[in-house]
């Protein structure tokens, strides 16, 4: 009768339920259990399992430059980054709240680092969260519209409760490019959050977006309420330590 319980969980995908179940027969625990501790062992068993599984695959969707973590992160005065702030932000209620979160800095500094960490923290947290190059991404778009699959990408990106905009303005928007920003921040704002990146001080994003008219309409959604990380110090690839760079 076990043989064919564990048969069943496993056709079921209870595939945590049948690793418990399985275990206390190898073991001979399962007299030692009363039917609820058996019953409630193995409902946390799969529990767990789902919630891993969940958890592993919000890690690949997302797609990461780095595998990151906050309590990685290299704290130094001349850095300019708040222990305090960053504790906050790994919370993740920025993103309940559908905040921004705008991070600065030259190359190397450990941008996408912590944009990545955070990311990972929000997939931990069981958030939906997408990891792009800026300019990658919207080249991606850009041959979508082409292929007609456009609504697909833009469904997908909307889905996501936390985006990920890295190297954000490392070359200028050309007229399509900049339409599909303005689709995508607009479909954004105020029902979800990104985190940008870029080498830029937020001030010169006017001159990367172009058309003034649209700028203002983009960074107006951005910036307001956003909140902002403005890295100094030297190169982390100068000194060797390859586990934050850009």
């Amino acid at each position: 009768m076990n043989t064919n319980t564990l048969d069943k969980m496993r056709k079921m995908k209870f595939l945590g339920m049948f690793r418990a179940f399985k275990a206390t027969l190898e073991t001979n625990q399962l007299q030692s259990y009363t039917a609820d501790e058996l019953i409630a062992n193995m409902v946390e068993a799969e529990w767990d399992d789902r919630q891993n599984r969940r958890i592993e695959r919000g890690l690949l969707n997302a797609r990461f430059r780095y595998k990151a973590s906050v309590e990685d992160l290299y704290y130094h005065a001349n850095r300019n980054i708040d222990r305090n702030q960053m504790m906050r932000l790994a919370e993740c209620n920025f993103i309940n709240r559908n905040e921004n979160l705008l991070i600065t800095g030259s190359t190397g500094i450990g941008k996408s680092y912590i944009a990545s960490a955070l990311g990972h923290q929000a997939c931990m947290l069981g958030y939906r969260v997408l990891y792009a190059s800026t300019p990658k991404l919207f080249a991606k778009l850009k041959m979508a519209k082409a292929d007609a699959s456009y609504i697909k990408e833009i469904t997908k990106i909307e889905r996501q409760h936390l985006l990920i905009l890295d190297d954000f303005g490392i070359q200028p928007f050309d007229a399509q490019s900049r339409q599909s920003l303005m689709e995508v921040i607009e479909d954004r704002h105020g029902k979800s959050s990104m985190i940008i990146t870029s080498q830029l001080p937020v001030n010169k994003w006017y001159e990367v977006i172009g058309e003034k008219t649209i700028a203002d309409a983009i960074l107006d959604r951005i910036i307001h309420d956003a909140h902002r990380m403005e890295l100094k110090g030297e190169s982390l690839r100068k000194k060797r330590q390859p586990t934050e760079e850009n």
